[in-house]
């Protein structure tokens, strides 16, 4: 799983896969967008407007048991 964040324009990504072809975009709602592969399996979740969804940061662990907090 990878998150990216897009300061300039305050959208975040959660990548659960690398892409491999194609994918149809489901709208949820007006902030969240999820990446459907054809198979149904989701490949991503976008969040627009995503420091008010997740709030001024985010904590992101590593395998190593180890986390750091980003600051949105």
């Amino acid at each position: 799983m990878k998150l990216t964040y897009d300061r300039e324009y305050n959208v975040a990504y959660i990548q659960f896969r690398e892409k491999t072809g194609e994918v149809d975009t489901i709208r949820v709602s007006g902030e969240v967008l999820i990446d459907i592969a054809p198979d149904g399996s989701v490949y991503g979740v976008e969040l627009l407007n995503a420091n008010e969804q997740l709030g001024s940061s985010v904590v992101v662990e590593g395998a190593a048991s180890t986390s750091s907090t980003i600051p949105l």
